[in-house]
């Protein structure tokens, strides 16, 4: 007989590697990683797709009655990474499986260990944690010639960089700590709630949280601006000291200028669209915010350090993310997430299944 079988404990291995396991994502308001559970049974449904793989299970518990249960993990890119493809779980396959439970006694679980129908079995958590993004070492060659730097630029910045380099994950990494909210800030961040999390419904994940991201950055000359093409989102970066155009929208990628200081790029964005600074959901006002990005190069260009402060209303000092990129030999942008497509259909029907539809587009 299948049995749900939910161990509530503290877990030390769950705890080490968790944060590693979900990026950019709002895993700590989704699942609690202090109670973990074991399941068996069949799979009903797949959803191979981002923002995160998702699959059905029905398990039947020990009084005999047969429950449904949703099995989240990581997104497309982390499970290519570790050779784990839209066939290794299918429909009708029978697995067990752990990891943390939903929130709120919901019939949610995040996988990180399973047990395939094959008797395979797999440690999904290890294989994508951040040891499967941070690299230190660099693959590149520093007498080839990455790109065209024009002769108004001394430096070149252009080409292909991996953001695996100095990698951590963006959810509660912004310092200082703890957070220095105002008062309206601090109002804002209490009331928010996991679902609310634009990444979940596909929309553009946007300034800040794509400059935290671990995946494949492409920047391209064009002259009069560079582009900046990174998880499936594209950045027009102004060379020419312009002023926004009047009326101008807000935009997830926002407004940006940028201009050489010796060996660093400076990029100023406005025009944001309101969202969230992190995957714990720290509030950014949008109109309001002005972000400030550095991007330092080594002396070889094979590298280069990046930093972003961010000034918002909703904190009483600005906030700062870094992180890094390395020039790579063997990047390989069909394997970027965020190329891949992204389906919201789980997030709805686990909304649905909470009566939070309504709530999600603002109909209470």
């Amino acid at each position: 007989m299948n049995t749900l079988k939910a161990i509530f404990h503290s877990s030390l291995l769950l705890l080490a590697f968790m944060d590693f396991s979900v990026a950019h994502h709002s895993f700590a308001f989704e699942f609690d990683r202090n109670q973990n559970a074991t399941l068996e049974g069949e799979v009903t449904w797949v959803r191979f797709s981002n923002p995160h793989v998702t699959y059905r299970v029905r398990t039947q518990l020990e009084n005999g009655a047969m429950e449904e249960w949703q099995v989240q993990t990581h997104n497309v890119g982390m499970l290519l990474g570790i050779n784990w493809d839209q066939d290794t779980i299918k429909v009708g396959d029978k697995i067990k499986l752990s990891g943390a439970l939903g929130r709120n006694s919901s019939k949610k679980i995040f996988m990180e260990w399973v047990t395939l129908a094959n008797g395979e079995v797999r440690n999904i958590l290890d294989g994508a944690s951040s040891s499967a993004y941070d690299i230190v070492d660099i693959n590149a060659d520093p007498d080839k010639s990455y790109g065209v730097a024009p002769t108004a630029h001394p430096y070149d910045i252009t080409g292909a960089w991996n953001n695996r380099y100095k990698f951590q994950i963006t959810a509660g990494d912004l310092e200082p700590k703890p957070t220095p909210f105002t008062e309206e800030g601090r109002r804002i961040h209490e009331a928010t709630k996991e679902w609310e999390d634009p990444a979940k419904t596909c929309s553009p994940m946007g300034l800040p949280r794509a400059f935290g991201a671990p995946f494949n950055l492409e920047i391209v000359d064009a002259g009069g601006y560079y582009l900046m093409v990174a998880y499936g989102g594209v950045r027009r970066i102004w060379l020419d000291e312009r002023e926004a155009p009047e009326g101008l929208l807000a935009s997830p990628m926002g407004f940006s200028t940028g201009k050489w200081d010796n060996n660093v790029f400076i990029i100023e964005t406005s025009h944001l669209s309101q969202s969230w600074l992190d995957g714990l959901g720290l509030p950014m006002s949008g109109e309001g915010t002005r972000i400030i990005e550095t991007y330092t190069l080594s002396e070889d260009q094979l590298t280069m350090d990046r930093k972003m402060i961010i000034h918002d209303p909703y904190y009483t000092e600005p906030l700062i993310r870094e992180r890094g990129s390395a020039r790579d030999d063997d990047i390989q942008f069909q394997l970027v997430a965020g190329t891949t497509p992204c389906d919201p259909t789980a997030h709805y029907r686990d909304m649905w299944e909470q009566d939070l539809l309504e709530s999600l587009w603002g109909f209470n």
